[in-house]
C-alpha cells in the first residue's frame, strides 16, 4: 500500500462530491455504521432508484477534511464506515484520500480495541476495479468490497422491500481485497455482507438522504444518538 504522492492533494484540499452521510445505519454491514453516499454515476444501471446521484453536481462537493471530522463527532458504537453512492470509484482522487483518512484516525485511536472497518460498494466488477493502479490501491485501503452493476432482472418484484433480499451476493459479490505485505490485516467479521438498498429497491428509513426525510449533501447525525 502506497501513500499519496507530492503533487495529490491532501484529505485538508481535496473535496468529495456527497450526496448524504448518515449515522447511525445498520443495515449496510455489521453492526452499527456510518454511511457515506457520493454523488456521480455515469452507470446508470437500467433500474436503479438513486438517479438523484448520477449527475456530478459541483454543488454537492465538500471537503473530505469536513467528512473526517464529522466522522470523529460522532458518538459510540461505530463498527464501520461503508462508502456507497452513486459510483464512488469515479471519484477516485476524493476516495483515496476519504479511506486514508479513516484508516489515520484508527491508528491514531488507541483506546480503540476494535478498529472501525471499511466497506465500500462498486457499479463495476472487481476485475475492472484490480486492473487500475489507482483503484486498485484503493482496494487495498477496504476491509471489503461489494462490486458489480444492479441488475434489475434479478430483482423480481420491483421496488418493495423484499427485493434488497435478493441483491447480496447475486448482483454485487462480496470481496476481501488481498492485503499487500506490510498492510493492515483485513478484519474478517464471519458475518454476511448484505446489499445496498440504494442500488435498485427502496431506501430503509432514516437513511437521510431525498426520499427519507433528509437533504442530499447533509452529514446527519439522530438527534437520539447523542
Amino acid at each position: 500500500m502506497t501513500g499519496p504522492s507530492a503533487d495529490e492533494p491532501s484529505a485538508s484540499e481535496q473535496t468529495l462530491l456527497l450526496a448524504k452521510a448518515h449515522y447511525p445505519v445498520t443495515t449496510l454491514g455489521p453492526g452499527v455504521r456510518a454511511g457515506i453516499w457520493t454523488q456521480g454515476c455515469t452507470l446508470h444501471c437500467p433500474g436503479c432508484l438513486s438517479r438523484d446521484t448520477w449527475e456530478a453536481d459541483p454543488g454537492k462537493a465538500v471537503p473530505v477534511a469536513a467528512v473526517l471530522g464529522w466522522l470523529r463527532s460522532l458518538p459510540r458504537p461505530l463498527d464501520g464506515v461503508t462508502v456507497s453512492g452513486g459510483e464512488p470509484f469515479q471519484q477516485p482522487e476524493a476516495l483515496a484520500a476519504l479511506l486514508r483518512g479513516i484508516r489515520a484516525w484508527q491508528d491514531g485511536s488507541e483506546h480503540e480495541t476494535i478498529p472501525v472497518d471499511i466497506l465500500v460498494y462498486s457499479g463495476y466488477v472487481y476485475s475492472r476495479l484490480l486492473r487500475s493502479a489507482r483503484t486498485s490501491e484503493i482496494l487495498g485501503l477496504c476491509d471489503a468490497v461489494i462490486t458489480g452493476p444492479y441488475v434489475d432482472r434479478l430483482n423480481p418484484g420491483g421496488d418493495t422491500p423484499r427485493t434488497a433480499l435478493y441483491s447480496g451476493g447475486v448482483v454485487q459479490p462480496a470481496h476481501r481485497p488481498a492485503v499487500p505485505a506490510g498492510a493492515r490485516a483485513v478484519r474478517s467479521s464471519g458475518r454476511r455482507l448484505p446489499a445496498d438498498r440504494s442500488r435498485g429497491s427502496a431506501p430503509s428509513p432514516g437513511v437521510g438522504g431525498r426520499g427519507a426525510g433528509g437533504k442530499a449533501g447533509v452529514l446527519h447525525r439522530d438527534p437520539a444518538e447523542g
